[in-house]
């Protein structure tokens, strides 16, 4: 496309086009990038989660584990 240099306002409003698509552009990789890290941001806090039950879930089957142990000892000596 030719730009006519007799007619300065088709050559502003060119510009500005140029100006509008750039910002959008420039906005539309923006909210791209937003998003995937948004997902990255969520799948770790999912992951993060899902550790954190399963060790808890570990911890208190140790535990329950533990004390059925030490209730089978204390009551042994007593019936013997």
């Amino acid at each position: 496309m030719l730009l006519n240099p007799f007619c300065p306002l088709t050559t502003a409003k060119v510009l500005a086009l140029k100006a509008t698509v750039l910002l959008l552009l420039t906005l539309l990789i923006k909210a791209r990038v937003q998003i995937v890290a948004g997902s990255a941001l969520g799948i770790a806090l999912l992951l993060l989660q899902v550790l954190l039950f399963l060790a808890v879930s570990g911890a208190l089957v140790v535990a329950v584990g533990g004390a059925a142990l030490v209730d089978t000892q204390q009551r042994r000596p007593a019936a013997a």
